[in-house]
């Protein structure tokens, strides 16, 4: 991404949803998947599921967050506590899950998952929730 690029984002359809992650992570998307739930949980005591939008930034990374219109309570092990829109809330997870799994060996997975999360950060950087965003995964 150039410094002057301005990334923009879209909801993927109900054909994309599956397209899309595919393409990225192949059949380990189910396991990438279940390791976003998880941090949600593990990051919002009040979270306890919820339909989540895939969204696909125009400089070809993917995240996924919840579609409830309500500002999610974070608290981190970090000891970043704040409220979240449930975009930047969706983002913090994905970030925390593309990290984790990067260092799920060499393999496919683990490239994958690495370069996502630096495409993400470029679309972080640009969020108006970037600051709680950095806060909750720094």
């Amino acid at each position: 991404m150039t410094a002057h690029e301005t990334l923009f984002c879209e909801t993927l359809d109900n054909q994309q949803r599956l397209a899309v992650p595919y393409e990225i992570y192949g059949l380990n998307f189910v396991r990438v998947e279940s390791v976003i739930f998880d941090f949600a949980a593990r990051l919002c005591r009040d979270y306890d599921g919820a339909f989540w939008r895939f969204m696909l930034v125009s400089n070809g990374a993917f995240y996924a967050c919840p579609a409830e219109n309500k500002l999610f309570t974070v608290r981190c092990e970090n000891g970043f506590e704040g409220t979240m829109s449930a975009d930047a809330f969706g983002l913090t997870c994905v970030l925390y899950s593309t990290s984790h799994l990067s260092f799920d060996g060499s393999g496919k997975l683990a490239q994958a998952c690495g370069e996502q999360h630096h495409l993400l950060r470029d679309w972080m950087a640009q969020h108006d929730e970037v600051r709680a965003i950095l806060a909750a995964i720094d």
